[in-house]
């Protein structure tokens, strides 16, 4: 089967370039929540879910 030039995807045609030094993290990792701290998520969460939505 032939190829004509539009069965070409340029998109395809280079790889990728490299991911941006910024998107990688580096340091510390950031620190657990407490079981105080996920109880309270927990909450608001439960809360933010009953609650109908409201237009902006």
């Amino acid at each position: 089967m032939s190829t004509t030039q539009r069965d070409v995807d340029h998109a395809l045609a280079y790889p990728e370039p490299p991911a941006s030094p910024l998107w990688h993290r580096h340091g510390a990792k950031a620190r657990p929540l407490t079981p105080a701290q996920q109880r309270r998520n927990r909450a608001l969460l439960d809360i933010a879910q009953r609650k109908p939505r409201t237009r902006a």
